[in-house]
């Protein structure tokens, strides 16, 4: 026995758990060569194992443990940690949709692919729960592959840079439940031994089966087993799919059994046999021998191997985006079966010379220390156990999120988002969400407008800042708070591009600008107005004349308009470009407007109290005669002083004024006039005032009033924001008609009753 202490730390134990056997195998890699210096292979003696799955921890414990013993005796040392694979024939493989819509035409970036083939590995996390029908069951990720792009449902190969209003993908996804992995971890600790990697079968079994110089080719490895055969896909570099199919080399031994009547054992060994001798001996379960050609038993299990192939070709087609591959490599030892690469090239439509069986060529590199060990395509996956061991890229890796422990499959580019997705964080709530958009119509056209973005979910990593993006290893502590909604999109009518847009109407020869009234819902609102999702929004394209007139603060009463030269009335439409004349009607003194008949009860009233005033009237007579009398007195002294025709033109003027005056008593009682312009016959002037803490200039007027501010300033009275409409001059409350000065302080709000 050689002596391996000074290379123990170099020592790699692997171990493939297969179905039907274990294999153990313990080596070192020196010059890029690998060598084995113990190797021990043990059936299980009972059906401990099922396609791949553990059914009894224990037995297959035991199994272990017999392996590991061996393999110490032929050492001479202990071993207590070891390399091992989950069964790809555990693995779940789903075809899912996924797809994102856009509010509007958007240049899609890398971070939208991403967003979308996240999208689509939930679809696919929820249908393969859905298929096996148990939500309790994890599942992990172990890989997937975008079959096609969409860009507006058309097929493109990158939607990276494009427009699009929508992004669509097939995705292809592959899942290994959570109970695969426990239940061998449960085993490999029955039998006293650590997990040091754990890999994929598939993968453990391409990288001896197809160099990584291979990879950018698209081709496909089948590993028949006992059980199952598993699918493995190369492209671009990468492994791209994973699946499997429930037959396998145990289905062909079944009919040798059924039509030889032979024991397991015996029929495993006429099937091997049939493929490289001429002749096959045998002894039936009766003990009777019997000797036939090989060619009658291929014949035999011929149909099997047609059926097993046929579906092998078309899982490699599903998972190759519904097309063959350029070749197939078979490894495992039921792929050894008679015609198993001749019936799959021609289900696969490819040269017979392009599926191989991989085996001693593939082991070039691997050197046995034991000549008894015969280099054959069941060595392939123990092997490539052991190697994967020191790539280190694909196995498991245990990270923490948000406090929970999760077991993850390393692809060696684990990113925040794949811990995310295991735990089940939504994608919707990793990366910012927008406020809620406000849809409203502009003269009968719908417009949207979208809310701002949110922040997108605050990460860390180890307690250092980091996003969805950043890469993560063995142990890493993550944190991830959920994103933020941004604000609700809030616009005002006076923010829209129309309210800009003035309305000009020629007036009297000049063109003047309007701004424009707007109706939301049938109702008059100001530009301050805050727009609310569904509302109509109208603006109108004319005024009335009277709007026009009250615009120009002209009083309608007075005034003649024409409008294309044609006699209009107040209520009269005008448009865009319309001329208007507007001529100022002379004003003319009728009594009648300022006089009103008395009433006859007036008239008796007056009569009664002639007598009470007669005393009254008869004091003050006497008392206007002596004033009379020093009047004339004085006249006379003036006129002393002036000749005879100045005398007469005063006397004259003296008349005239005597004729203009009217007797109250003979036209009736005084009453206000209709309309008097207080500007009328008073300079022009400018007075400056503080409405709201905003300093405002009035002009173009010799007397202002409260209700001159309202041009001044964006106040919609008609719009009410509270019950009581509160106006103040120096803080002291005022009607709208009070007078206005220069420096006065005006607030003017609306209040709810208290």
């Amino acid at each position: 026995m050689s002596d391996y202490s000074a290379i123990a730390d170099r020592l790699v134990f692997g171990l493939d758990i297969g179905t039907r056997r274990i294999v153990g195998s313990v080596g070192y890699l020196e010059k890029k060569k690998f060598n084995v210096i113990a190797h021990h292979v043990i059936e299980h003696d009972t059906r401990s194992m099922i396609d791949g799955q553990i059914h009894d921890i224990q037995k297959v414990g035991e199994t272990i443990s017999k392996v590991k013993r061996e393999l110490e005796t032929q050492l001479g040392l202990p071993l207590s940690e070891v390399c091992i694979a989950a069964a790809g024939r555990v693995l779940k493989t789903v075809t899912v949709h996924a797809e994102i819509d856009f509010e509007e035409s958007t240049v899609v970036t890398a971070e939208h692919i991403h967003s979308l083939d996240l999208v689509g590995i939930e679809n696919a996390y929820d249908a393969i729960r859905t298929s096996v029908g148990d939500e309790e069951t994890d599942f992990f990720c172990v890989g997937y592959s975008v079959v096609k792009y969409y860009l507006n449902d058309y097929q493109i190969s990158n939607l990276e840079g494009h427009k699009a209003k929508k992004i669509s993908a097939e995705i292809l996804a592959t899942f290994l439940p959570d109970e695969v992995v426990d239940s061998l971890y449960a085993a490999i600790d029955q039998a006293e031994l650590q997990v040091a990697n754990l890999t994929l079968e598939p993968i453990a079994a391409i990288n001896i089966a197809i160099p990584e110089k291979f990879r950018m080719l698209n081709i496909a490895l089948v590993d028949v087993g006992a059980g199952t055969s598993d699918i493995c896909i190369t492209k671009d570099g990468s492994i791209v799919a994973y699946g499997m199919i429930p037959k396998a080399g145990d289905e062909i031994t079944d009919v040798i059994v059924q039509k030889y009547l032979v024991e397991f054992a015996q029929a495993e060994k006429m099937k091997i046999d049939s493929g490289c001798n001429k002749f096959v001996e045998y002894s039936d379960i009766l003990g009777i021998p019997a000797k036939i050609e090989a060619e009658e038993v291929i014949e035999c299990f011929e149909p099997i191997v047609d059926n097993i192939t046929s579906e092998v070709a078309e899982k490699i087609k599903e998972l190759n985006g519904g097309k063959s591959v350029s070749a197939v490599f078979v490894v495992g030892g039921g792929g050894k079966a008679k015609g198993f690469t001749e019936q799959l090239a021609k289900h696969l439509g490819i040269a017979p010379e392009r599926v191989a069986l991989r085996g001693e060529e593939v082991l070039g590199d691997v050197v046995f220390a034991s000549e008894d060990v015969k280099k054959d395509p069941l060595l392939v996956t123990p092997i490539g156990i052991c190697l994967n061991y020191f790539e280190q890229k694909n196995n498991f890796i245990f990270v923490s999120v948000n406090g929970e422990r999760i077991k993850l499959y390393n692809s060696n580019s684990l990113i925040v988002a794949d811990a995310a997705i295991q735990i089940g964080f939504p994608n919707d709530c990793i990366f910012p969400k927008t406020g809620k958009e406000l849809i409203y119509y502009v003269n009968g056209k719908k417009r949207m407008k979208r809310g701002s973005s949110g922040d997108p979910a605050k990460i860390t990593i180890n307690g250092e800042d980091a996003n969805i993006y950043s890469p993560i290893g063995k142990n890493n502590k993550i944190i991830i708070e959920e994103s933020t909604a941004g604000a609700p999109a809030r616009l005002r009518i006076e923010q829209l591009p129309e309210f800009t847009e003035n309305l000009t109407f020629q007036i009297n020869g000049k063109d003047m600008e309007f701004p424009r009234f707007v109706n939301v819902n049938d109702e008059l609102q100001p530009g301050s107005y805050q727009i609310q999702d569904g509302d109509a929004v109208d603006f109108i394209n004319y005024y009335t004349v009277e709007q026009i007139l009250q615009f120009l603060d002209i009083n309608p009463s007075l005034n003649d308009v024409y409008v294309n030269d044609i006699i209009a009335s107040s209520g009269d439409l005008v448009y865009e470009g319309f001329r208007l004349k507007i001529e100022v009607a002379k004003e003319e003194y009728h009594p009648e407007d300022y006089y009103e008949p008395k009433k006859k009860d007036e008239e008796k009233a007056e009569n009664a109290s002639d007598a009470d005033d007669a005393i009254n009237e008869s004091e003050s007579d006497d008392k206007d005669k002596d004033d009379s009398q020093r009047e004339d007195g004085d006249n006379k002294q003036e006129s002393e002083g002036m000749d005879v025709s100045q005398t007469e033109e005063i006397e004259e003027d003296k008349e005239e004024k005597k004729s203009d005056e009217i007797n109250p008593d003979d036209i009736g009682v005084y009453k206000e006039p209709k309309y008097e312009d207080p500007n009328k016959g008073k300079e022009i002037r400018a007075i400056n005032v503080s409405v709201n803490g905003e300093a405002i200039v009035l002009s173009g007027k010799a007397v202002y009033t409260f209700v001159d501010i309202f041009d001044h300033i964006n106040f919609d009275l008609s719009y009410k924001k509270g019950k009581t409409l509160v106006t103040k001059i120096n803080d002291s409350d005022c009607e709208y008609t009070q007078v206005l000065n220069d420096g006065d302080i005006v607030t003017i709000e609306w209040k709810d009753d208290k």
